[in-house]
């Protein structure tokens, strides 16, 4: 008889089951989370966060619960008093959309409330902000966005969170052999 720890996953192997080890090593994300641009956080300052709904197609919706979805080059445009989500790739599941011509990064709009809108629209365009995606997640059965508005890092700002990121991680391990 096999056994195995309480935390341990199983994965059919051939003739044998053994256990999966592999969700030790990976990052914690947010229970919901669907994709993260780890990317936004390094190369711009976050002012203010937002959560905008997503106007999406059936297979994108299908496509989102597999995974298959990237924020590394997306960005968010107002064009006509409207919020459009630029540059996000979402992969078409190949079962999923048989009599669908899929584009993967085509433009999505955002829902968001008026007010919420009027307040990125003056911002972006006064102050010089720029709007970018940080995750997708799932709220109540519907796909959001967690949009924010932002200021681009210079090259030594990043450098300097680089260096106080590293003295943080430094720290902690002292602490924890001393």
């Amino acid at each position: 008889m096999l056994t195995l720890p309480p935390n341990a996953r199983m994965k059919s192997v051939h003739a044998g089951i053994i256990p999966s080890m592999s969700s030790k090593n990976k990052k914690k994300t947010p229970p919901g989370t669907i994709a993260v641009n780890r990317r936004a956080r390094h190369d711009y300052h976050i002012e203010e966060r937002f959560e905008a709904g997503l106007s999406l197609q059936g297979w994108e919706v299908k496509s989102l619960r597999e995974g298959r979805v990237q924020l590394n080059e997306s960005h968010v445009l107002i064009k006509n008093g409207e919020a459009w989500l630029f540059g996000a790739l979402i992969t078409p599941l190949n079962s999923a959309c048989t009599h669908v011509v899929a584009d993967p990064t085509r433009s999505r709009k955002l829902l968001l409330h008026r007010s919420e809108l009027n307040r990125l629209i003056g911002q972006v365009e006064r102050k010089g902000f720029t709007l970018i995606p940080l995750s997708l997640f799932w709220k109540g059965g519907k796909i959001k966005a967690d949009i924010a508005l932002a200021k681009g890092k210079q090259e030594h700002d990043k450098r300097a969170a680089e260096k106080d990121r590293d003295w943080q991680r430094e720290k902690a391990r002292i602490l924890r052999k001393g």
